[in-house]
């Protein structure tokens, strides 16, 4: 699992700047091994700086954010603040007054960011899986410099201003005295080069936006607001640096028919009262095709009926999801005399021509009541 870098700080996901430097000040004055000599603290005080370090880096925080490790590929397991790069006291006082700790030059290549981009489907698709066309408008590789950033024929140079280092110095007065800090180099941002010629293409930046079309392979089963990964089809970083993930969201059209529950699908089916008295065969155009359902005699309004394995498949699982149809039993609003005198003659056979009777054959508290009038 990755680490908790705000936990070690004693903060919260969402911490401010401010809030990050406070804390890691406040730490800082009891662990740094120049005050406290003790072993626990010295370990203490490199994992308080990690975490400083991953927090304080935007690229390495975001990666923190999303749930990873900035750290996982080992080029921070002996540099950045836990490693030999961040040793005397002076280094605690770049962080207090602004500066950063002397870690060389930073390369002008990073990592580059996560794309989202929404598509709409239908249930079907949703339900069988399909494959999607979609166009992207990203950052991606300039071919003209193949990331580098240079005019062709051309290269890179040292920056005159830090001579390479990617830092400058500058020294100040604190409490403490005299206190030497250390900020990234304002001529070439901290990484020690400058481009004399940038790439006609890409202005130096190693990247050009484009509009391309991505293939997409939608698994069966999968339901409004899932979103498919796609790895490495993101934004290309700056310096030509590997591109972030593709991420495509999920948003499913409502059905004139079914709704969705999970794995289970939704519909309702009107019958006529007789059918409903008498029992019936029905029809059902269901997501695989036109099915029998039997209605049973005497079915009610509001009764369920499931047709087994018609719903959606399980996305993570084997076997599919049910149909559930949920009946609804119409009663005529409107009849002929003749089909009045036939309701009038079936009432009397079944000796329901009398309400009074109904409320005598209900029982209980409600019969009680009426007796009692």
């Amino acid at each position: 699992m990755a680490t908790d870098y705000y936990g070690v700080l004693g903060l919260s996901q969402g911490a401010t700047d401010s809030e990050i430097k406070k804390a890691y000040r406040r730490l800082a004055r009891d662990l740094h091994p120049d005050v406290n000599p003790d072993a626990e603290a010295k370990d203490r005080f490199q994992e308080v700086s990690r975490a400083y370090e991953a927090l304080t880096d935007p690229e390495k925080r975001r990666i923190v954010d999303l749930g990873g490790d900035p750290f996982d590929s080992g080029a921070g397991a002996g540099g950045g603040f836990g490693g030999a790069g961040f040793g005397g006291l002076g280094d605690i006082m770049d962080a207090f007054f602004g500066g950063a700790a002397a870690r060389g030059p930073r390369s002008r290549t990073r990592a580059g960011r996560d794309a989202l981009i929404p598509v709409e489907l239908e249930l079907d698709e949703t339900v069988f899986g399909t494959t999607k066309e979609i166009t992207v408008d990203t950052a991606v590789l300039c071919d003209g410099c193949a990331g580098a950033g240079t005019a062709p024929g051309t290269h890179a140079a040292t920056c005159a201003t830090c001579s390479g280092r990617g830092e400058v110095q500058s020294v100040q007065r604190g409490f403490l005295g005299q206190v030497v800090s250390s900020r990234p180099c304002p001529t070439c941002s901290g990484t020690g080069q400058v481009i004399p010629e940038p790439c006609p293409k890409c202005a130096g930046e190693g990247r050009v936006r484009a509009r391309r079309t991505i293939s997409v392979k939608v698994p069966a089963g999968v339901e409004d607001g899932m979103r498919i990964r796609l790895t490495g089809h993101g934004e290309v970083g700056p310096g030509g640096g590997p591109a972030g993930d593709l991420y495509v969201e999920v948003h499913e059209v409502p059905h004139p028919v079914f709704t969705r529950d999970g794995e289970d699908l939704h519909c309702r089916v009107t019958l006529p009262m007789t059918s409903a008295a008498l029992g019936t065969t029905l029809s059902l155009r269901t997501l695989d095709g036109e099915e029998d359902l039997d209605i049973r005699p005497g079915t009610q309004s509001g009764s369920v009926l499931t047709l087994r394995a018609h719903g959606a498949p399980r996305l993570r699982a084997t076997g599919r999801g049910n149909l559930v149809v949920h009946v609804e039993v119409q009663t005529p609003t409107k009849l002929d005399a003749e089909q009045e005198k036939l309701l009038r003659e079936l009432a009397a056979l079944r000796g329901e021509d009398q309400p009074e009777s109904h409320r005598e054959a209900q029982g209980g508290l409600f019969s009680r009541l009426f007796k009692e009038r």
